[in-house]
């Protein structure tokens, strides 16, 4: 536990605790028996024949509940019943727009007597994550790293607004001891309590979390979203647009414009006009021939 350390911000390749059956370290532990460990996250998989895990070639942060049986990072734990649930206050998700992504913490209600919300560390609430971890060993000797990795299901219908997926979350102290006990539930019974909790809420945060670097309580505090009004056009710029619509002349279509790099919104404004369209109007609706960046 010594490489644990508490964050507002956790990104792969920290430890964050983990609870699991003490059999796996005692045969002889009472079954419902569990203990807590540091685990770092980003699943190393046992046969793993590199001395630096950091090398692993692919992203082990999560895996879909539908692929636990088919990929062998996966399968080999799932079969050995090494199963964990990961503990956090709760999880970063990312509303994905064209122009930026939103960030939203998403937690267990917090309420005393289903009336008032509790915001007490000592009173907290925490996710309790399904998770799968393994043991690996450098080839070359050394310390033994345990790792995990978080299951993740499609979406609850309460957060398919900001994204399509989100962790298998075990909901209450029985599906919990069932997920932990490897010995009375077997792999595939276990994979039944992998589905969508749509009792989880959530409350948009700040921009702060887009960088893992960033660790303090701003990051869980609730923000406002502000939207954006679209600028109502003046009584002389409908003068002016008619006039131009009627008066410009026909322009030459520029062979060196890239239509590909304009926004969606703006290839739909820019299709919408009328084949007359002047420089003039061209610049008043930013479908110019520069280029745009592309995002």
């Amino acid at each position: 536990t010594d490489n644990y350390r508490p964050s507002y911000n956790k990104s792969p390749q920290s430890f964050s605790s983990v609870l699991l059956s003490s059999r796996h370290f005692n045969k002889d532990a009472p079954a419902d028996e569990c203990v807590l460990a540091a685990m770092r996250w980003g699943l190393v998989p046992a046969w793993f024949k590199e001395n630096d895990p950091s090398k692993i070639q692919y992203n082990t942060s999560n895996c879909r509940s539908e692929s636990l049986l088919e990929k062998k990072s996966y399968k080999d734990p799932l079969l050995k019943g090494q199963r964990c649930v990961i503990l956090a206050d709760g999880f970063y998700e990312w509303r994905r727009t064209e122009k930026e992504k939103q960030p939203f913490f998403i937690y267990f209600p917090q309420t005393q007597g289903g009336q008032v919300p509790v915001w007490t560390k000592e009173r907290w609430r925490l996710l309790t994550i399904a998770g799968l971890f393994d043991s690996w060993t450098p080839p070359c000797g050394g310390e033994t790293l345990y790792t995990y990795t978080v299951i993740i299901v499609d979406a609850s219908p309460n957060l398919q607004s900001i994204h399509d997926r989100m962790p298998a979350v075990l909901d209450g102290e029985d599906e919990v001891r069932r997920w932990l006990d490897f010995g009375e539930v077997k792999s595939l019974e276990a994979m039944k309590l992998l589905h969508p909790n749509s009792s989880l809420t959530f409350h948009p945060v700040s921009s702060l979390v887009n960088n893992s670097r960033n660790n303090s309580p701003e990051c869980l505090q609730p923000v406002e979203l502000t939207v954006k009004k679209a600028v109502q056009p003046t009584a002389s710029s409908k003068m002016m647009m008619s006039w131009l619509k009627t008066a410009s002349p026909t322009k030459r279509k520029n062979p060196d414009e890239d239509t590909s790099a304009k926004a969606p919104e703006e290839r739909f404004a820019a299709e919408k006009q009328t084949k007359p369209t002047g420089p003039l109007q061209q610049w008043l609706l930013g479908t110019g021939s520069s280029k745009k960046p592309r995002t």
